[in-house]
C-alpha cells in the first residue's frame, strides 16, 4: 500500500470553500492535513459530519481536558488495535502531556502508566464500553461519579469513546493509514 492513504480507490470529491480553508488551518497548525481527513475526501459532507463531530468531541466545551479526551482516544484505539488512531493519537498524548514514555505506555497498556485514580476510572469505563457496551450498569456510572466526574462529564466520556470506537473500525475496514509524520512528533 506504499503511499495510499486507504486501501480503497475513491477519488477526491469537490471540496466546499469551508473544507478548503479547513485543510488550509490544518496546514498551518499541524504542518499537515492529516489522513483521516483526505480519507473522507471524496464526500465534502461525509467529510464535514466527521470533523464537526471530531471537533465538538476533541475541542468543544466539556470539563475533560485535551489531554484525557486524547487518553481516551488512545485506550480504545488500543483495545481495538487501530493503527491509524494509535499513531496520530499516540503522537497527541507525547505532545500534550510532554511525556514520550506516557504516549507509549497509552499505546500499549494505560494501566501501566503513573495515572490519577480519577483518568484510570475514566479510561477503564471507556475499555468496558468498548470491549462489553451491553454490560454497562448503573454501577459504572456510580464508579465515575465517585471518581469526581458529573453526568456531563460522563456523557463526554461516552462519546468520545463511542466515536474512537466508530472510527476505528472505519480505519481497519478500509486499511487507513496514518501520516508518517506522526511517527516523529513529539520524541
Amino acid at each position: 500500500m506504499t503511499g495510499k492513504i486507504t486501501a480503497l480507490d475513491l477519488a477526491s470529491g469537490e471540496l466546499s470553500d469551508a473544507t478548503k480553508a479547513y485543510f488550509a488551518k490544518c496546514e498551518e497548525k499541524l504542518g499537515l492535513v492529516p489522513n483521516v481527513l483526505k480519507a473522507y475526501a471524496f464526500d465534502d459532507k461525509k467529510l464535514r459530519a466527521f470533523t464537526d463531530m471530531y471537533n465538538d468531541l476533541m475541542l468543544g466545551d466539556s470539563s475533560l481536558s485535551k489531554l484525557e479526551r486524547e487518553m481516551i482516544a488512545v485506550a480504545v484505539s488500543s483495545i481495538n488495535h487501530c493503527y491509524y488512531c494509535l499513531t496520530a493519537h499516540g503522537a497527541a498524548v507525547r505532545q500534550l502531556s510532554g511525556d514520550p514514555a506516557l504516549g507509549e505506555m497509552m499505546v500499549m497498556n494505560f494501566r501501566a502508566a503513573d495515572l490519577s485514580p480519577k483518568q484510570t476510572a475514566m479510561l477503564e469505563f471507556a475499555v468496558k464500553l468498548t470491549e462489553e457496551p451491553a454490560k454497562i450498569v448503573e454501577a459504572d456510572r456510580m464508579a465515575l461519579r465517585q471518581a469526581g466526574f458529573s453526568d456531563r462529564d460522563i456523557w463526554d466520556i461516552a462519546s468520545t469513546a463511542a466515536f474512537f470506537n466508530m472510527s476505528n473500525r472505519v480505519a481497519a475496514a478500509i486499511d487507513m493509514r496514518p501520516n508518517d509524520e506522526y511517527h516523529a512528533m513529539a520524541r
